[in-house]
């Protein structure tokens, strides 16, 4: 936890005391974090002279910034044209009866995090889930259980 404050503390250094910079610096926190904190939040309106809910209004309008921890394991399934036609709705039913977890929350356990995306670029593999860094393609229902596997 000290060494998040630190790498907090040189993203304060790094951006001027002016509201041009809340963008990039709650970029650079997220970077160093992996989430805006409520700390983070108050420390980012000290040092820029806004309020609160000035910061957490940019923040909460912007999708790429998160408010709580990341899972260890994020899942993101395709719902772009080719992998819906393909059954990627049904593997997103699938992973959200079978974790618990609705598209954009956490599991529990904080094991994983669900995304739906409308397109990871992999068309002619459909359906496609991403695990991380892995892509998996022509995913069916039972071939999804198996991946899961890998990373509980």
């Amino acid at each position: 936890m000290e060494e998040q404050a630190r790498n907090n503390d040189s993203a304060f250094i790094q951006f001027p005391a002016e509201a041009g910079s809340l963008i990039p610096l709650l970029q650079s926190i997220q970077e160093n974090a992996g989430y805006i904190s409520v700390d983070s939040i108050q420390r980012i309106a000290e040092h820029l002279r806004l309020t609160e809910s000035q910061v957490y209004g940019v923040a909460s309008f912007y999708a790429q910034f998160r408010f709580r921890p990341p899972a260890r394991h994020c899942i993101s399934v395709c719902l772009g044209t080719a992998c819906h036609v393909r059954g990627g709705d049904r593997l997103m039913t699938v992973l959200q009866r079978d974790l618990g977890a609705r598209p954009g929350t956490s599991t529990v356990d904080g094991r994983f995090d669900l995304n739906r995306v409308a397109c990871l670029g992999c068309c002619a593999l459909s359906p496609v889930v991403k695990i991380d860094r892995d892509i998996y393609s022509n995913v069916t229902s039972m071939k999804l259980k198996r991946i899961l596997d890998e990373y509980k």
